[in-house]
């Protein structure tokens, strides 16, 4: 993100917000903060944008590109489902801006005036400072004087730790995917159900993939229909399909209609090959490149911080179109070769003329041999057409290759002293 070190969030209040082409979306309405405890500074989460159409939508801080001085920029698409607040979430003007406080150590009332947020160590955004007034402010409307201190001076940024849904969430959010789930994987029907609505559709996601499948369905069954399509669109699309399969047809096809167009097209196109196929194992969003990309533009594509490292190991060369099923497929190039390469040189020079693409059809027994046998850990899938449909990496082949309950069995493992991100 272009973005200050720093910034007091009263200052974004009715800025607008556009898109990375200039376009303008509406304005910043509020910013959405959850807090995480007395030690850990209190999470920026994403912000609402008032819509033109006066509806309120949310946007994760993840897809806030820029904060100029007169407008935010954010990537991708808004999801123009109306904002709902979810548990352990504050809105900064709503429920904290001028709400009355005592700073800790301290005696005298105050008003929380405005709050600071900057990038956190981990790349998240927090609350850092809040900057405190008093309460009989100066008369003829002049600025009051203002203290400012740190988040964890303001009792309601740091909170004591209890054992409630809120405090739970709040430790979840430090967690590692694999780590959620197994919370989830332990919590009572209604518990888990309590804190899996308040989780972002992202680590709910990324934790449901975890899970058994049993699991992932009773999960995605008991969410809002809403709620279960945003988590879908969120997960791996060959996971989702895999969720989806496992679904009675009329839930399946309620979800797949919720679904963002392009994403539910993604999973209908992965449930027309079987579960155990090249096809049925594959990703359809690899790093794709025309044949004039130069290796400046495809390392570029695979500094993607969202793009999981087996899928960032190798670069596809397609004739337009782009998307999968692209054009012609004309070859793929090891991620290691461009680093070896200067950044001027074009991809469509540095194709390996040995690698043979799986077909869609391939079974599990083909596939696994495939990447043995080449020490691959990402591989294309092509038609009968020659267009690129997708791409198998090794822990889709580990995935079917392991007995169905692993991931069950796993979870019941008792959690390691490193598995604890408190730990240490």
């Amino acid at each position: 993100m272009n973005a200050p070190t720093s910034v007091f969030i009263s200052r974004l209040k009715g800025m607008p917000v556009v898109d990375s082409s200039g376009d303008s979306m509406g304005e910043l309405h509020d910013v959405v903060a959850q807090t995480r405890g007395p030690t850990r500074a209190p999470l920026v989460k994403g912000i609402v944008i008032g819509l033109f159409a006066r509806r309120r939508v949310y946007v994760p801080m993840e897809r806030v590109y820029a904060i100029d001085p007169s407008q935010l920029v954010i990537s991708g698409a808004v999801n123009a489902r109306r904002f709902h607040r979810r548990e352990g979430e504050s809105l900064v003007f709503e429920d904290l801006i001028d709400r009355r406080t005592v700073r800790r150590g301290q005696t005298v009332p105050t008003t929380i005036y405005d709050l600071s947020m900057a990038p956190g160590r981990a790349g998240h955004w927090e609350i850092n400072q809040a900057a405190l007034a008093p309460l009989q402010r100066p008369r003829f409307g002049g600025r009051p004087s203002l203290t400012v201190v740190r988040w964890n001076e303001v009792p309601d940024l740091s909170p004591d730790a209890r054992d409630t849904p809120s405090a739970q969430i709040s430790q979840l959010l430090d967690m590692r995917p694999a780590d959620v789930a197994r919370q989830l994987h332990d919590m009572a029907a209604d518990r888990r159900l309590e804190v899996a609505q308040a989780l972002d559709d992202r680590l709910l996601a990324e934790a449901l993939e975890e899970l058994p499948e049993d699991e992932q369905v009773a999960l995605i069954s008991v969410l809002d229909p809403e709620r279960a399509a945003d988590v879908l669109e969120a997960m791996d699309p060959a996971d989702a399909a895999d969720l989806v399969a496992d679904l009675p047809d009329d839930q399946a096809e309620i979800l797949l209609t919720r679904m963002r167009p392009e994403d539910a097209q993604d999973v209908r196109d992965l449930l027309l090959y079987d579960e155990a196929t090249a096809g049925g194992m594959m990703t359809p969003e690899p790093v794709i490149v025309p044949p004039d990309a130069t290796v400046a533009d495809a390392l570029s594509r695979v500094r993607d911080e969202d793009l999981p490292p087996a899928l960032a190991a190798m670069v596809f060369v397609c004739r337009p179109p782009l998307d999968a099923p692209t054009g012609r497929f004309l070859g793929a190039v090891h991620f290691q070769r461009l680093l070896r390469e200067p950044p001027s040189a074009m991809v469509s020079e540095l194709i390996d003329g040995e690698l043979e693409p799986l077909s869609p059809q391939a079974p599990l027994a083909l596939v696994s041999r495939y990447f043995a046998t080449y020490d691959m850990v990402a591989a294309p899938v092509v038609d009968e057409q020659s267009r690129l449909v997708g791409a198998v990496t090794v822990d889709d082949v580990l995935d079917h290759m392991l007995p169905e309950d692993w991931r069950g069995a796993q979870l019941d493992q008792p959690a390691r002293p490193d598995d604890d991100p408190a730990a240490g």
